[in-house]
């Protein structure tokens, strides 16, 4: 396997790991044709969204499967007041890329999120084939000349990222509605739950990519606390290579989040590596 496929594929763990599947811009406001939710609960969607939003950071545990290729589990702390910063210990627990990634010595991933790049550590062994380099970095700036629209999109889901952007996508969706009270690790919460046609999303970008990934339809379902802060998320989908599924938990708003810059000694940049092996991140 080249190592190139490698990177991509560090890249493609981290940025679904802090990024989650989706994300959107929410709504056109001025879509008059389209069928409108209650304005009640549209207004309650839009303070859950503003509050998480100015929370600033969060302490996110979430899993992930997509289809065959991947499973995952994330834990860590991530702050988005000021471009996404933070830190997370990813590890692969089932899929075609987990495979990959084990057989590259690599089980578990240490991704430090600063708010122009993020670093991804892949371990001893693969430090063996690169040079004695354990991490790799990945600049925002670069993913949007490498690789084309699939790449860019990741770069601007990466510096948005927050959880808030589940609540957006409820807002993109013409069927959403309150569930109900329900209890969620010992909290109070409201259960929100939403269908979104990918084909009414008003982000073109994201739409193409979900569409190319043979996403049609994501439901969404958010839990929320007093404050109006996400505890809870839930999204569900369909990909090529079979169901897509990403549950996350948010505690300890405001928590304090650093992520410190690993050594230039012990880090390889994305573009060099590619340009050392010939490789395209397409």
């Amino acid at each position: 396997m080249k190592r190139t496929t490698a990177h991509c594929l560090a890249l493609t763990i981290a940025l679904t790991a802090a990024a989650g599947c989706t994300s959107s811009d929410g709504p056109d406001e001025d879509d008059g044709d389209r069928r409108k939710p209650p304005r009640a609960l549209l207004a309650a969607l839009r303070s859950v969204e503003r509050s998480t939003d100015g929370a600033d950071s969060a302490k996110v545990e979430s899993t992930t499967v997509m289809g065959t290729e991947l499973s995952l589990e994330a834990d860590g702390a991530l702050g988005w007041g000021d471009g996404l910063t933070g830190t997370l210990t990813i590890t692969y627990t089932g899929g075609t890329t987990a495979e990959t990634m084990r057989d590259l010595g690599v089980t578990s991933m240490e991704a430090r999120y600063l708010p122009d790049a993020y670093y991804a550590r892949m371990g001893d062994t693969f430090a063996e084939q690169t040079g004695g380099k354990h991490w790799i970095r990945y600049a925002y700036d670069d993913l949007d000349d490498l690789g084309g629209g699939a790449a860019a999109n990741f770069a601007d889901q990466m510096r948005s990222a927050a959880p808030n952007q589940s609540v957006k996508l409820l807002l993109a969706s013409a069927d959403v509605h309150k569930i109900g009270e329900e209890k969620v690790r010992g909290k109070h919460t409201t259960h929100y739950s939403g269908t979104v046609a990918v084909g009414d999303l008003a982000d073109a970008e994201l739409k193409e990519l979900l569409q190319q990934a043979g996403v049609t339809t994501q439901t969404v379902d958010i839990w929320v606390d007093d404050q109006d802060l996400l505890i809870k998320k839930t999204e569900q989908g369909r990909l090529a290579t079979g169901h897509l599924t990403q549950t996350a938990y948010y505690s300890d708003y405001g928590v304090q989040v650093t992520a410190a810059e690993p050594p230039a000694s012990d880090t390889e940049d994305f573009r060099e590596l590619l340009k050392k092996q010939g490789g395209s991140a397409s």
